[in-house]
């Protein structure tokens, strides 16, 4: 019995401890109602309950929040959010909203710095929709966008610059849509990573900073491309040392992308590779091999057991490598002829154009 008696103590006490964070609120105009109760996982709602409000419109809940990853919790009247949370462990929040989506908040510094830019997105958008003027258009952007990088660069910690970041002016049009955002997107990114470490709202910022990073990179290289007729690859070959496309000092350089996870591919290494290396090297080509499969390892295995004598390169970012993208390499293998001139997509099947090709350029 006694050992009964601990258990149960202990239990009660684990119950005590779970971080639950309690909202409190209360809708006026709606009650016995329901209000439903959603997490935000990712770019869709989780509902994680739905609680009916008594005869004065007020109810309550508890939501599980672990220590350090605070969650960002909706409450719902029908199919509108009548209020936006920003929940830590043991937060105890008050709200009082309305059925027209209007509330405040107390009990939660984070949840008031969101219910805020939420306000500053809604009259962007609303701006946005009162004029067709270009020039007003062009203004009222412009002014929401700097005000987004002065809450961003004052507020490094808070998680509330997610959303600010991922803010779209249309499904096709996110409102930090420059290039160089990818600066702040990095430092945003790396400052969070150092405060919540765990939290998923930070790996999928993460994810689209690298995204944003790579297109940076491809612009660059699409910039720095025309000296040359094509954009240039720095990419890391089987010692770790990167293995510049310019630098190769080739007449004539064929580029070409596989996977080494693919037995076709290796295949295709022998069968046509090889008699196309053997038959032009000595003349002048080089062949530039970039490997998708994002596991370097069996990549380099590879590479050494069929002993390829060419440029071999992986970066280790599989599809999402900058190089694909600035290629807009769709399917592998793929292949390109690389020269002065330009460049040219290359047919290695049939080889009978490609040989043609090799012979003007390398007569």
């Amino acid at each position: 019995m006694r050992n009964f008696k601990l258990l149960f103590a202990a239990l009660v006490l684990l119950a005590a401890c779970t971080p639950k964070a309690r909202i409190d609120c209360t809708v006026a105009q709606a009650p016995g109602s329901e209000v439903s109760v959603r997490l935000l996982d990712m770019n869709t709602f989780k509902v994680l309950d739905t609680v009916k409000t008594d005869a004065s419109g007020r109810m309550h809940c508890k939501v599980d929040v672990k220590d350090g990853d605070p969650e960002f919790v909706y409450l719902f009247y029908k199919d509108t959010k009548i209020a936006s949370l920003l929940l830590e462990k043991g937060s105890r929040v008050s709200v009082k909203a309305d059925t027209l989506g209007n509330f405040s908040v107390t009990g939660s510094g984070e949840s008031e710095k969101l219910r805020e830019r939420e306000q500053a997105y809604a009259r962007f958008q609303a701006d946005m929709d009162s004029t067709m003027d270009p020039a007003e258009l062009s203004r009222i952007f412009i002014a929401h966008y700097r005000d987004n990088v002065k809450y961003v660069m004052g507020n490094m910690g808070s998680l509330t610059v997610v959303p600010v970041l991922f803010e779209q002016l249309d499904i096709y049009s996110p409102v930090f849509n420059q290039n160089t955002d990818a600066i702040l997107f990095r430092k945003v990114c790396d400052s969070l990573k150092q405060v919540y470490p765990l939290s998923r709202y930070v790996k999928a910022l993460e994810a689209e900073t690298v995204r944003r990073e790579n297109a940076l990179r491809v612009k660059y290289m699409l910039d720095s491309a025309e000296e040359r007729g094509y954009p240039d690859l720095n990419l890391p070959g089987l010692d770790g040392e990167r293995i510049s496309l310019s630098g190769l000092g080739a007449k004539a350089v064929l580029l070409h992308f596989w996977d080494s996870s693919d037995a076709t591919h290796k295949m295709f290494n022998l069968d046509s590779l090889l008699p196309i290396w053997e038959s032009w090297h000595s003349r002048g080509l080089e062949i530039y091999s970039v490997d998708v499969n994002p596991d370097k390892s069996a990549w380099a295995s590879i590479v050494k057991a069929q002993n390829l004598p060419w440029v071999n390169v992986n970066d280790g970012r599989g599809i999402a490598s900058s190089s694909v993208m600035l290629y807009n390499v769709t399917s592998v293998p793929a292949s390109f002829l690389l020269t002065d001139e330009g460049m040219s997509a290359a047919d290695l099947e049939g080889r009978d154009a490609l040989q043609k090709e090799l012979q003007r350029i390398l007569k």
